[in-house]
């Protein structure tokens, strides 16, 4: 007689609701329009409490832009850093959405070209507007990250933790659970350490700091450093999904280049820097 598993098996659907195979409404879908949707609302409040300097009316525009800048440079930036021969081979597997695959890094650049293209047609500072926008990006992150867990993808490496969680998708299809290792539940760690927590941190700084009047891009730049560091942490407890570079795993090697950019962002908000109070 085959005795149970010592850790839970994930056996959660990815769907709220089902109505094909591959169609209906997916936690990782909720996941994007919930973090849009509170983004936008904080965004529209940091406005009309002038803490924002853009109009009230405008921000539609900019969460537009948002989604976008998101929706492109994420699912680009997957092919880009993690499977550059698809995109030369099959440069249609780009538009296949429903297969999965997007890049928190190439969201980030996605978003950055966004808020330059609205910048142009507004009043308003490139860094400003992105402390107001980066300060809000973690809570997206947190909210797919769960998501994550929930589809059972990207689960982290091998370990008997008590918390350990049997993947089923990780094995061969087939493969008896009693065979299966049990492994890091490193969504929920990412969740956490590069979502939730991050913005908590950031909302603190944007709402109870002088730091986007007095030293705009500041907040940015703060972000940028923390998240890489946050994300390098994760990288320990998460099962590679692509080659290594230079022994790194992507993720933890593309941050690196997300520290020095941080650094340069800082340094020019000093140089920006003046006296403002914001109350």
């Amino acid at each position: 007689m085959d005795q149970p598993p010592s850790h839970w098996v994930h056996d959660l659907s990815p769907f709220l609701i089902r109505f094909t195979e591959q169609l209906g409404v997916r936690y990782y879908g909720l996941a994007y329009l919930l973090g849009f949707a509170l983004g936008g609302w904080i965004l529209y409040r940091a406005s009309i409490r002038g803490r924002l300097a853009l109009p009230p009316a405008s921000v539609a525009d900019l969460m537009t832009a948002l989604i976008i800048g998101v929706m492109a440079g994420g699912r680009l930036g997957y092919f880009v850093l993690y499977e550059p021969g698809t995109l030369f081979s099959n440069p249609f597997q780009l538009f296949k959405i429903l297969d999965g695959g997007m890049s928190s890094h190439g969201g980030f650049v996605g978003v950055g070209v966004a808020i330059w293209w609205f910048v142009r047609k507004q009043n308003i500072r490139f860094l400003a507007l992105a402390d107001a926008t980066i300060a809000v990006a973690p809570l997206g992150i947190g909210l797919g990250r769960v998501a994550n867990f929930i589809n059972g993808e990207l689960w982290g490496r091998v370990s008997n933790v008590s918390w350990a969680v049997i993947f089923p998708t990780s094995a061969r299809p087939g493969t008896p659970v009693s065979l299966i290792d049990p492994r890091h539940p490193s969504q929920l760690y990412a969740a956490m350490l590069e979502g939730f927590l991050i913005f908590g941190y950031l909302q603190w700084r944007y709402w109870r700091t002088n730091a986007p009047g007095n030293q705009p891009g500041r907040i940015t730049g703060e972000f940028l450093i923390i998240y890489a560091i946050a994300r390098m942490i994760t990288e320990i407890f998460r099962e590679p999904d692509a080659g290594l570079i230079l022994g790194l795993t992507r993720g933890t090697f593309y941050s690196i280049f997300m520290i020095v950019a941080g650094l340069i962002v800082i340094r020019r908000s000093k140089s920006l820097g003046q006296p403002t109070r914001i109350d």
